[in-house]
């Protein structure tokens, strides 16, 4: 068996990520009578996964650089706020409710904020030389209090129609038509991608793979988009929902009519486009390159030539901005902005990326196992929710479950790197 993933170059990690999440599905779905594996639950699941996954991305980078950033739940939780604020109270004034322009002006002022709050903290660990351990703890306290002094504490709603999209729910979805478009135009990019990787090896004289392994890996991947979207595609819209849904649209109410596809929530389409920018800009930039290289050994880089400071700085800028579509996801999804939105989101990221396979002891990681991390840890919490689990114990497990990938993390790590351990 190690051969063979080893022919198909498959981490043995994400193999056995991928079996535990497996494990995890059938033991709750058979504990609740066959609720857990369904499309309603898969649906849900996808959305409720989708803040925590998009945070858990650049939290990657972060650790990947031997940092960490304790304050991305609060940090979410102030930009909720701030954004909530534009465009419940401010621009109505001057553009009125549900105008076209809301959402963007919204988004737009909470991204470029979010990089600036991550760029001051990026400043104070890279330029001032403080530990990220304390400026994001520090971090934590400070947005947490600045998220309540925001709106003393009221919770901010009605939010933009059009914002609230971003949140998936009955609008906040794209069809059956335009799911099986993207299933498509997915399946071509795994094949482009896999012929494209496989000549450029060739070009350089580089090993390649058996071509069976090759297409062993493209059929995998694309069972895996047609297996998701399918299920997805399979969860129908309520019919009252559904009717209203024709009725706007001026289509006669059959029973045929009705059987209307949710598909792909926005938020699970977001997570998508984060991830694919980010392995991009980490396999393929010269920024990518320079993350790995600092987290390898930052000594080294600097004689390099790298400007590890100024490299510290981006990185937690770009956390930031991606605490910003999280804080407009999870807003989103509420349909308003209250003071307790993030609250102990940094646990479960760090969590998600370090059961995802990133080393804390930096220049490994990987976006993809960042996102199984972030499903695993959903799947616990909304298994044991569906089971009944009191909230309390619900906690006890989260966090045996961050010390587990912690030491599966060291041992790991000692194992691979020392080979006579």
């Amino acid at each position: 068996m190690t051969q063979l993933f080893a022919k198909m170059e498959i981490d043995r990690r994400l193999v056995g990520l991928a079996a535990v999440l497996l494990i995890i599905w059938i033991g709750f779905d058979i504990a609740s009578g066959g609720r857990f594996i369904t499309p309603r639950n898969i649906f849900n699941l996808s959305v409720q996964t989708a803040s925590v996954a998009v945070m858990a991305c650049g939290m990657v980078l972060i650790i990947v650089t031997r940092h960490i950033d304790l304050s991305v739940g609060s940090i979410l939780g102030v930009l909720a706020m701030i954004m909530g604020v534009i465009q419940a109270d401010i621009l109505p004034q001057f553009l009125g409710y549900n105008h076209p322009m809301t959402w963007i002006i919204t988004l737009m002022a909470g991204l470029a904020i979010g990089a600036l709050i991550g760029g001051i903290q990026g400043v104070a660990v890279g330029y001032l030389g403080v530990p990220a351990f304390i400026v994001t703890l520090g971090g934590l306290l400070v947005w947490r209090g600045a998220a309540w002094w925001v709106t003393q504490g009221r919770t901010v709603a009605p939010l933009d129609a059009n914002f609230m999209l971003m949140g998936g729910g009955i609008h906040g979805t794209i069809g059956a038509t335009w799911s099986w478009i993207v299933a498509a135009i997915a399946i071509c990019a795994i094949i482009y991608n896999a012929l494209i990787s496989r000549r450029r090896r060739l070009a350089f004289e580089f090993p390649v793979k058996p071509v069976w392994a090759e297409w062993t890996n493209v059929c995998l991947m694309a069972g895996l988009v047609l297996a998701g979207i399918g299920t997805l595609n399979a969860y129908m819209l309520p019919s009252r929902a559904a009717e209203k849904i024709l009725e706007n649209r001026g289509i006669p109410v059959t029973p045929e009519n009705l059987e209307i596809s949710h598909g792909i929530a926005i938020p699970l389409l977001i997570v998508a486009l984060v991830a694919i920018v980010l392995t991009i800009v980490a396999k393929r930039t010269r920024f990518g390159r320079y993350v790995f290289a600092i987290g390898g050994n930052p000594q080294a880089a600097e004689l390099a030539g790298i400007n590890v400071k100024r490299m510290t700085v981006a990185v937690f800028a770009l956390m930031g901005v991606l605490c910003a579509i999280s804080a407009a996801i999870s807003s989103a999804r509420l349909q308003s902005a209250g003071n307790d939105l993030g609250t102990l989101d940094e646990l479960r990221v760090i969590a998600a990326v370090v059961i995802g396979g990133t080393s804390l002891a930096g220049g490994l990681g990987t976006i993809y196992g960042a996102l199984i991390g972030a499903l695993v840890m959903q799947s616990l919490q909304s298994g044991m929710a569906l089971l009944g689990v009191d909230t309390s114990l619900q906690s006890i497990v989260i966090g045996l479950v961050l010390v587990l990938a912690v030491f599966s993390d060291k041992y790991f790590h000692r194992r691979y790197s020392d080979p006579s351990a």
